[in-house]
């Protein structure tokens, strides 16, 4: 079914469904620990992940099995990694964007951002999310000096747990949707690279919301983001 005739004619029992949803699954804490600190030896590394709750760790208990902390764990044997969260929950493209302008510039070599979910339950369509997306990463860039940018890959909403159907299938549609894009839009490179979703999703991966990444999902997300990480710098 077309998105644009699904939204017509699903309308109201999507509305309906998305407030229960908000209504009923629980809201988690961000994971406890610092987001920002310094580890291993070797070749100094800035690492920056930027986002939203997943890009927090919400789904973990400890920042350590989050995205962030399952990517320091598996660059700290080859890099001196000083790295640093700037992600909250709730967060979209465009606040990211308004965040970081806001605050005082730091520098950063590699850069890993979590954002979509948000910009898809939100409805941003596809020509304003890449529009964003470019924005964003022009502003790593320029103001933070990022060498690298991976832009990980939007989830697959429609295995979500948390979401009934149909809107599981239709959130899933639309974040398969922005995903394509994104990836086709970073096909050059230009510095930023798209970081296709790495893990399962089913309820024993996920956090015990149903919407949230567990300690498993997070570490396959670390893994691929270190990987692509550790070969764009070997020789530094």
């Amino acid at each position: 079914m077309n998105l644009a005739i699904a939204k017509w004619t699903l309308g109201p029992l999507l509305l309906v469904q998305g407030w229960r949803v908000r209504r009923v699954t629980p809201v988690l804490p961000e994971p406890a620990g610092p987001r920002e600190g310094v580890a291993g030896e070797g070749a100094p590394l800035r690492l920056l992940v930027v986002g939203d709750s997943a890009g927090a760790g919400v789904g973990a208990a400890l920042q350590d099995e989050a995205l962030a902390g399952r990517i320091v764990a598996r660059l700290r044997d080859r890099f001196r990694v000083e790295w640093r969260v700037v992600a909250r929950t709730g967060a979209t493209t465009a606040s990211t964007i308004r965040h970081l302008e806001r605050i005082a510039p730091f520098a950063t070599d590699a850069v890993v951002t979590s954002l979509g979910v948000n910009d898809v339950t939100g409805e941003v369509g596809v020509e304003r999310f890449l529009r964003r997306q470019g924005k964003l990463h022009a502003l790593l860039r320029e103001r933070f000096g990022a060498r690298l940018i991976l832009a990980s890959g939007l989830p697959p909403m429609h295995h979500f747990p948390a979401l009934p159907q149909p809107l599981r299938w239709y959130l899933g549609a639309r974040a398969r949707e922005l995903d394509r894009a994104l990836a086709g839009s970073l096909a050059g490179g230009h510095g930023a690279e798209h970081l296709p979703f790495e893990g399962e999703v089913d309820a024993a991966r996920m956090a015990a919301d149903g919407f949230h990444p567990g300690p498993p999902i997070y570490d396959a997300w670390g893994a691929a983001a270190a990987k692509r990480i550790g070969a764009a710098f070997a020789g530094a």
